[in-house]
């Protein structure tokens, strides 16, 4: 097979070699290249076949992997590997993106890692299971960051090779069969995407070019450099990443992460321009690509199109909405959970049941109120009638919401099968695009811990001792808080798919499917219209009710059973979780912790 140029940007180096060794032999019996120097700072040779092992050598220095390398085969500092993306033969030529070409707004989205969604941690073995994940009624399934990382298990959030498949996932090969797998079954993908910042180990990025820079700061040191000298090519390497997901493995969407790190004060922010050349992509594909962000500045500028100065993004996570929801089923009101208690001295809103009435009808509880945790005024307010609710994710549990907690506990572990009922029916049929975290469905038992395998002891001893020490100041022993080194906190948290048809899984699964088929079957529970959206809520009696036109969701959220006051003249109930509820004239009987779908006559 005829090959492609190697290139790589090293502006500062005046030589380049390319350390070229056999294909599967680690470096063995290496030569070196001179590469040819190129305008721009960029360098090149062409191999004389394909695929080809290879490292780069700058000015004589150690030989480093490529910053844009499509496979580590031996991990984060061992050779790249050249890989043809256009060999592999798609079944998906008729593919006009999720939901017959609308896109993930409005859908319902799985959120799952590659690595325990099976006790085999590949695609392969995660792609036996989607059928599962059709039966339930999802559009888009979301896979945690799979460039390459340090070691063989993580999250993924500590990648250093941007363009590279995780090779213990199966490699870039594999992604693109779990992406065609995905697609033959009517189910979008959607690629979580790290540019904020690089891991730990293996980030030689520094030695080819002014890919950081100290202007700004961020959680994890200097900033990547979207503003600075050098900063226009720092800016095609990601934009280029993100493009290449969308062309070579036919992704439909990506979730960025942590988009407010994403320090840049150009003129024209880069999301900006990640935007706009994604929606010129989208076109030439005929197929809409979808760009996710999560940020906390909730601020809608995110999802305001560029044209009007926005960012672009087609939807956020909405982390007010979870927290309001976690607050009321679960009461923790600590840290970051404190203002969603309500009764808060700098901004009257009641009780936690109004908190979530006002997340749940404008989007943003921060929305220009005072942060207790930031000490400041933080966010603005959402316009609703220019913005749809469907811009929003809705979720009850994330990978963060779960995995950072000490213990990487569940919210199933600490409210009842009804309060869960509850939180699922309140977020699936809310105005927002709805996001399920793997295993939520079926009420799992197993806990999705934080979870590393470095190999230089150095750096795992230091992220050992700094989870144990950052949950110390929250009073929880050493020997409380797993340790992410271990094998063992991996495979803990490992699906137990044997589990999804037991007692008290089987009722929650049906629960939520009947949810989710709900979204495709009722217009008005299909509609992002922010301003039809009618909630009721009683702190004091525990109650809330939510209409989104002829579809009303009544909760109790109290132990004992109560009627809950509620107009149900012609009502039907279309789903309910425990005994039926009993339509009485002041209201609708429910029992402790129970909740209720009924469609009524318009009024």
């Amino acid at each position: 097979m005829s090959a492609a140029p190697i290139r790589v940007w090293a502006p500062s180096a005046r030589a380049v070699e390319v350390v070229v060794s056999e294909v599967g032999r680690d470096g063995d019996g290496a030569t070196r290249h001179p590469m040819v120097s190129e305008s721009g700072g960029w360098w090149s040779w062409t191999p004389s076949e394909s695929p080809v092992d290879y490292l780069f050598s700058l000015d004589g220095g150690d030989p480093r992997p490529d910053p844009r390398s499509a496979w580590q085969p031996q991990g984060v500092h061992g050779v790249s590997r050249t890989f043809e993306a256009t060999a592999f033969e798609w079944s998906d030529a008729g593919w006009r993106g999720p939901r017959s070409g609308a896109g993930v707004l409005g859908g319902v989205v799985y959120e799952l890692h590659i690595g325990t969604f099976t006790s085999e941690g590949t695609f392969d073995a995660a792609a036996l299971h989607l059928d599962h994940l059709v039966s339930l009624g999802v559009d888009v399934v979301e896979v945690m960051p799979v460039s390459a990382f340090g070691g063989t298990h993580g999250w993924g959030y500590d990648g250093v090779a941007p363009y590279a498949v995780q090779d213990v996932y199966g490699g870039p090969a594999a992604f693109q069969r779990f992406v065609d797998a995905c697609h033959v079954r009517g189910l979008g993908v959607c690629l979580d995407a790290v540019y904020n910042h690089l891991g730990p180990t293996g980030n030689y990025l520094g030695e080819f070019g002014p890919y950081f820079t100290e202007r700004h700061s961020t959680p994890w040191g200097a900033a990547v450099n979207l503003d600075a000298d050098g900063s226009a090519e720092v800016r095609r390497w990601i934009v280029d990443n993100a493009l290449r997901w969308f062309a070579d493995f036919h992704v439909d969407a990506l979730r960025l992460d942590a988009v407010h790190e994403l320090r840049d004060d150009s003129e024209r922010h880069v999301l900006a321009q990640l935007s706009d050349e994604v929606n010129e992509l989208g076109a030439r594909l005929r197929r809409p690509l979808d760009l996710i962000a999560e940020s906390d500045l909730n601020d809608p500028v995110m999802v305001t199109p560029t044209a009007q100065g926005g960012r672009g993004m087609d939807a956020q996570w909405d982390d007010d909405l979870h927290h309001a929801l976690h607050v009321v089923l679960t009461g923790e009101t600590q840290g970051y959970y404190s203002d969603f208690a309500g009764d808060n001295d700098s901004w009257p809103t009641g009780g936690p049941l109004s908190v979530l009435a006002k997340a749940m009808s404008d989007g943003f509880l921060h929305d220009g109120r005072w942060s207790s945790f930031r000490e400041k005024e933080w966010g603005a307010p959402v316009d609703k009638s220019m913005t749809s609710g469907h811009r929003f994710l809705a979720y009850l549990q994330t990978h963060d919401q779960v995995g950072n907690r000490a213990t990487g506990d569940r919210i199933g572990d600490s409210i009842t099968p009804g309060q869960q009922a509850v939180g699922a029916a309140l977020y699936l049929l809310s105005p927002y695009t709805a996001m399920v975290f793997m295993g939520e469905e079926w009420r799992a038992s197993t806990p999705f811990q934080f979870f590393t395998s470095f190999e230089e002891e150095e750096l795992a001893e230091a992220v050992r001792s700094g989870r144990r020490g950052e949950f110390a100041s929250h009073g929880w022993d050493e020997s409380q808080v797993p340790d992410p080194q271990s094998p063992s906190t991996r495979e803990a948290s490992v699906l137990r798919w044997d589990e999804v048809s037991g007692e008290g899984h089987r009722q929650m699964l049906e629960f939520y499917r009947t949810l989710i088929g709900l979204r495709r079957t009722e217009p008005d529970i299909a509609s992002g219209d922010l301003t039809a959206v009618d909630v009721r809520a009683d702190d004091d009696a525990r109650w809330f009710v939510l209409r989104r036109g002829s579809i009303v969701v009544v909760a109790n959220l109290a132990e004992q059973a109560q009627v809950v006051p509620f107009d149900g003249a012609g009502a039907e109930v279309v789903a309910s979780w425990g005994d039926d509820p009993g339509v009485e004239p002041e209201g609708l009987r429910l029992d402790g912790h129970d909740v209720a779908v009924l469609r009524v006559l318009r009024s």
